[in-house]
């Protein structure tokens, strides 16, 4: 994905062939889902050109985790005047960022470095800017907030990939934007269709698994991932899909 890419209508998709993020844009503004890598703050203002808009049309970038693939350009907007908005649990790592935990900590992530696929994201980080995005003035929310910003997300909270990992769906445009609380990369998730991360970037694999009865009911009609294409096939077959 290179975009910005109409996925729905007034949903763009944005990113590289292995991370993405996106825009949700209605008559309210610019609200930005995830902020990609670092280096992707080197085409920002060219991107929303593209869809007639600036830096200073985005109202808020909502955060589903503090991952540094997925908060990279949120600084830039945050000095543009966005509101940067992310799960309680997330904020002290997007504050000041630094190792994962758990089941995703060194120990655990270091021995895996051998399979092609994690040193693939790794180098793809590395070279287009895998610099973390520190805000230290986010504003926090919970699962089952409604957040006052451009499409009206509704919180799912999703622990397991990080512990304040959250998912959001946005009614109006019927799309759930699931973060890395599934993958549809298959390079990630060695398979085709919906999965999991693998179990070393998850800081709790378990509440992961768990965390897909979360998402399982929900109605939109794309589910929108950190990596891997936009799944259109519902929910509930994404994480049956998972389960396999």
């Amino acid at each position: 994905m290179k975009g910005p890419i109409e996925i729905v209508p007034g949903v763009y998709g944005l990113g590289s062939e292995l991370v993405n993020w996106y825009l949700v844009v209605d008559d309210e503004g610019v609200t930005v889902i995830d902020a990609g890598l670092g280096g992707f703050a080197k085409t920002l203002d060219a991107d929303l050109r593209r869809i007639g808009r600036t830096p200073a049309d985005v109202t808020a970038v909502v955060l589903t985790h503090s991952d540094s693939d997925h908060t990279g350009v949120a600084p830039h907007l945050r000095a543009a005047g966005a509101r940067v908005l992310i799960h309680s649990l997330d904020e002290p790592g997007l504050r000041k960022p630094g190792p994962k935990k758990g089941d995703a900590s060194p120990r655990h992530l270091l021995p895996n470095l051998w399979r092609p696929a994690t040193r693939r994201i790794f180098g793809h980080s590395i070279r287009t800017g895998a610099k973390p995005g520190k805000v230290d003035d986010a504003e926090t929310f919970a699962g089952g907030d409604v957040l006052d910003v451009p499409g009206r997300p509704r919180v799912i909270h999703t622990p397991g990939h990080t512990f304040g990992h959250c998912a959001l769906l946005f009614e109006e445009q019927n799309a759930l934007f699931v973060g890395d609380a599934l993958c549809m990369h298959p390079d990630l998730t060695r398979r085709e269709g919906a999965g999991l991360m693998p179990r070393f970037f998850n800081e709790d694999d378990d509440a992961a698994q768990a965390s897909l009865a979360a998402i399982e009911p929900v109605d939109a009609a794309v589910l929108l991932a950190g990596h891997g294409d936009p799944w259109r096939d519902g929910a509930a077959a994404a994480v049956a899909s998972a389960r396999r």
